[in-house]
C-alpha cells in the first residue's frame, strides 16, 4: 500500500511519468505511476526511484519513497483558500476565482503604488520553467527587482564566493566527481541526514578506499563515518582553511604550474598566510595541531579531492570569505575542473542552483546576467 491506496483499489492504466523529488538539494529522479481510484479519478498510485537518473540511480531516502503521501490531501490542486482578515480561519475558494482575485489585487497595487510596492518570494523547489516565468513576471511585466528566494538565505555567500574566485556562480564539477574522488573534505554539512542519497554515493566510494575528512562543531552522523573528524570551534572555519593552505605551502604540496597558468594574485599569498601558522590556528579552532597537519597532508597527497559544504559554512558573517578560502585550497593544489576534484557547494533545495541560473535573486537575469549591467 503506497499513498494510502492498495493495488487492489487502483488501476494503473493512465501511465508513468519521470520527474524529480522536491525535497532536499540532491534532486533525485523519481518515477510516478498514476492510476484511477474507485471513483475513476486519476491518482498517484506509486512513487519509486528512477534507475536511469544520474543523481540517484534508483535510490530514494524515506522522504522520497513516501512522496505519494504528499499528494493525499483532499482538494489538493483543486481548492484554494482565502481569509478576509488576519485573525480569521482560511475558507475554501475555487482555484480560478482565487487566481482572478489575486491578479485583480496585484493590478490595483501596481496602478496605485507602482512596481516597487510588489515583491515575489520564490523557491528552489520550482522547476526551471517556473523560475524563469517568475523572473519574467517580476522584471519583465511588473518591472520590479523585488524578487527573492530561499537561496538568498542558504546560498548567497557560496554564489558570491564562486563569482569572486572563479568569475561565475556555479560549481565547477558534478555529482559524477564523487565516483572518482580519493578524498572528501566535508565542512559545515551533515550529508547523512540532509543529503542522504548523495551521502550513500560517497559511502560507496569510501568502501573503495577513499578517505573522508569532516569539519563540524557537532558530532553528526556524517562525522561518525569520517576517517578524520575535526570538531572545530564555531565560527573559526576561515582560520582553519587559511591554516591548511599555510601547511600545504610549507610542505610544498601545491601545483606551481597550475597556479602560474590559471591564477592571479598568488604573489601576495605568502605575506597573507604568515598570519596562520599551525600553532595559532590550533589555538583559534580548538583543534589538535597534529590533526591539522594530517588533514593538510591528506589533501596534498590526494590524487583527486572534493570539498562539499552547505549552510554551516554559508550562513556566517564571513560566509563568502569561507567559500573563497576553500576554493583557494583547490586552486593551490590544481584540484579543480578534472574528474574527482573541485569545490562543490550543496544546496538546500533541488533546483536552487537552477533558480540562480534563471536570475530569481534580486537584480539577476537568466544566464548569469543582471539588470545592473
Amino acid at each position: 500500500m503506497i499513498g494510502g491506496m492498495s493495488d487492489a483499489a487502483t488501476n494503473r492504466q493512465p501511465g508513468t511519468t519521470r520527474t524529480a523529488c522536491s525535497y532536499c538539494g540532491v534532486g533525485c529522479g523519481i518515477t510516478v505511476e498514476t492510476g484511477r481510484d474507485t471513483s475513476g479519478a486519476t491518482v498517484i498510485a506509486k512513487v519509486s526511484g528512477d534507475k536511469l537518473h544520474p543523481s540517484n540511480a534508483g535510490r530514494l531516502c524515506t522522504k522520497g519513497a513516501t512522496h505519494a503521501e504528499l499528494m493525499r490531501a483532499e482538494g489538493r490542486m483543486s481548492t484554494a483558500y482565502r481569509r478576509d482578515g488576519r485573525d480569521e480561519t482560511p475558507a475554501p475558494i475555487d482555484v480560478d476565482a482565487a487566481v482572478a482575485e489575486a491578479a485583480s489585487r496585484l493590478r490595483g497595487i501596481l496602478d496605485q503604488h507602482g512596481p516597487d510596492a510588489i515583491a515575489l518570494y520564490v523557491s528552489g523547489q520550482m522547476s526551471l520553467e517556473a523560475q524563469y516565468l517568475a523572473t519574467k513576471l517580476a522584471k519583465g511585466y511588473l518591472r520590479t527587482v523585488h524578487i527573492e528566494a530561499n537561496s538568498r538565505l542558504c546560498m548567497a555567500s557560496a554564489g558570491t564566493g564562486y563569482k569572486q574566485s572563479l568569475g561565475a556562480d556555479g560549481p565547477p564539477g558534478s555529482y559524477d566527481d564523487i565516483d572518482h574522488a580519493d578524498l572528501f573534505f566535508v565542512i559545515g554539512a551533515n550529508m547523512a541526514d540532509c543529503h542522504p542519497i548523495l551521502f550513500l554515493r560517497m559511502a560507496d566510494r569510501l568502501k573503495s578506499g577513499a578517505k573522508l575528512i569532516v569539519v563540524d562543531p557537532r558530532r553528526t552522523d556524517t562525522a561518525a563515518r569520517a576517517d578524520l573528524f575535526l570538531q572545530i570551534a564555531p565560527g573559526t572555519d576561515l582560520a582553519l582553511l587559511n591554516g591548511l593552505l599555510h601547511l600545504l605551502v610549507e610542505a610544498g604540496d601545491i601545483d606551481a604550474d597550475f597556479i602560474a597558468e590559471h591564477t592571479e594574485g598568488w604573489a601576495a599569498m605568502p605575506e597573507f598566510l604568515a598570519d596562520y601558522p599551525s600553532d595559532r590556528v590550533a589555538a583559534i579552532t580548538g583543534l589538535a595541531e597534529d590533526d591539522l597537519r594530517t588533514a593538510a597532508r591528506w589533501i596534498g597527497e590526494a590524487g583527486e579531492w572534493m570539498s562539499l559544504w552547505t549552510m554551516g559554512l554559508n550562513q556566517s558573517t564571513h560566509g563568502t570569505w569561507n567559500t573563497n578560502a576553500l576554493i583557494n585550497l583547490h586552486l593551490a593544489t590544481g584540484a579543480i575542473c578534472r574528474p574527482g576534484s573541485g569545490p562543490f557547494s550543496l544546496t538546500g533545495q533541488p533546483n536552487a542552483m537552477g533558480g540562480r541560473e534563471m536570475g530569481y535573486m534580486g537584480p539577476g537575469l537568466p544566464g548569469q546576467r543582471s539588470v545592473l549591467s
